[in-house]
């Protein structure tokens, strides 16, 4: 029994112990005191607590962005150019576009991916967007002269239709029986397509008809193209293009002017796909060209950019800044071409951004912050004010004894 009781006891010393490392002593009730200004900075400390915890919940909701520099080690890869742009004073059959890069590859008159869209002078679509390639529709092939002389009338004959190349065939089987063939024999043999009344197919087509029918309108040019991922440049410019010797060539002469009106409206241009927050600084950009002909000039410079969402789906993408000169030319001295030209260049350093949440145990601290910051805070204006109006009051009552 006595073992008992001592074991008792010693418990009892133990929690009595305990007792002395309370951070919260009690104050009986009967002691306390409550103040009309303890009252309202109680009611203030609330609202303000309520206030912050909303604005900490709302910034742990909220997904943020970490940038991360590195250096692009990324070889081999294809650049996505995906662009809208509309030339409110040039007709589709006259704009062509061109791509190349300094590993020598060409893309001339491209036509893969990319679309045209005939526009009126008030920018009303003349007809639904098509491919380059069928440009002016398919037409029957009427009785028309072949490449050895002999007329062909495919109502009269079986006989499968060859027309001539006029010189320009770089195989003597080969055959071009539309304008446009003559117009790519004569670009693939590096000469100018000078007069197309003197070509037969064309004449058939009605080229010099679909020039004129065309003229007044516009152009709206829109699609996407995939290029080596080197430096490089695509262009607007009016003609077809061919390679004469080592110079890059545009061949106006069919057209029998020297007025190439280059005012452009730039909806869209971008490298690869669009991520939250991107800014493509050339959307939405017009310029009005004066005088007769004019070359814009856009100087890009891509950045790599990979996009780590929240959830893990990765972007490989791309951002670019730019700058732009404008310099009148004379299309009929044959110095400079007329055209809107964007010569980009890669930077070797790669932007990564990664989505990211704060966690729960930074969203607890901070509640726990904010709860205790605004009652420590609370407490100590509580404090000044109840000791001030205590010190002031007692002031007042010594005067009135004096």
């Amino acid at each position: 029994g006595g073992e008992g009781g001592g074991g008792g006891g010693g418990g009892d010393s133990f929690l009595h112990s305990l007792q002395r490392f309370d951070a919260f002593p009690k104050v009986n009730e009967d002691f306390f005191q409550r103040t009309l200004s303890g009252g309202v900075i109680t009611v203030v400390a609330t609202v303000v607590m309520v206030m912050l915890f909303f604005s900490e919940l709302r910034v742990y909701m909220a997904v943020r962005t970490d940038y991360e520099l590195t250096v692009d080690t990324s070889r081999g890869e294809k650049l996505q150019i995906n662009l809208d742009v509309t030339f409110p004073h040039l007709a589709c059959s006259v704009v062509s576009l061109d791509a190349m890069d300094v590993s020598g590859e060409q893309h001339l008159d491209v036509a893969h991916n990319i679309f045209k869209r005939r526009i009126d002078a008030t920018g009303v679509p003349v007809a639904s967007g098509e491919k380059e390639a069928k440009l002016g529709g398919d037409k029957k092939v009427a009785a028309a002269r072949q490449r050895d002389g002999s007329v062909h009338d495919p109502a009269t004959t079986n006989e499968t239709y060859c027309g001539s190349c006029y010189g320009s065939e770089e195989r003597a089987e080969q055959c071009c029986n539309n304008c446009d063939e003559v117009r790519e024999s004569y670009r693939m043999k590096g000469w100018a397509f000078s007069n197309p009344e003197g070509i037969e197919q064309c004449e058939r087509e009605g080229f010099a008809e679909n020039l004129k029918l065309q003229q007044g309108e516009g152009c709206n040019i829109y699609g996407y193209l995939e290029v080596n991922k080197v430096a490089g440049n695509f262009h607007f410019a009016p003609g077809k293009s061919f390679q004469h010797g080592s110079m890059h060539v545009h061949d106006l002469m069919p057209f029998h002017t020297t007025v190439f009106n280059m005012s452009h409206n730039i909806a869209k241009l971008s490298f690869g796909a669009d991520f939250p927050g991107v800014v493509n600084p050339l959307d939405g950009v017009a310029r009005e060209m004066e005088g007769d002909a004019g070359m814009y000039q856009y100087f890009l410079k891509v950045v790599p950019t990979a996009y780590q969402q929240i959830r893990g789906h990765a972007l490989d993408t791309n951002q670019f800044s730019v700058t732009d000169h404008f310099k009148s030319v004379d299309a009929a001295a044959g110095q400079h071409l007329p055209g809107v030209f964007f010569f980009y260049d890669l930077s070797p350093i790669k932007v990564e951004l990664h989505e990211r949440r704060y966690s729960v145990l930074h969203f607890l601290t901070s509640l726990c912050a904010i709860i205790g910051g605004v009652f420590t805070v609370s407490g100590i204006v509580d404090a000044t004010v109840y000791h001030g109006h205590k010190a002031i009051k007692k002031k007042i009552e010594l005067g009135k004894m004096n």
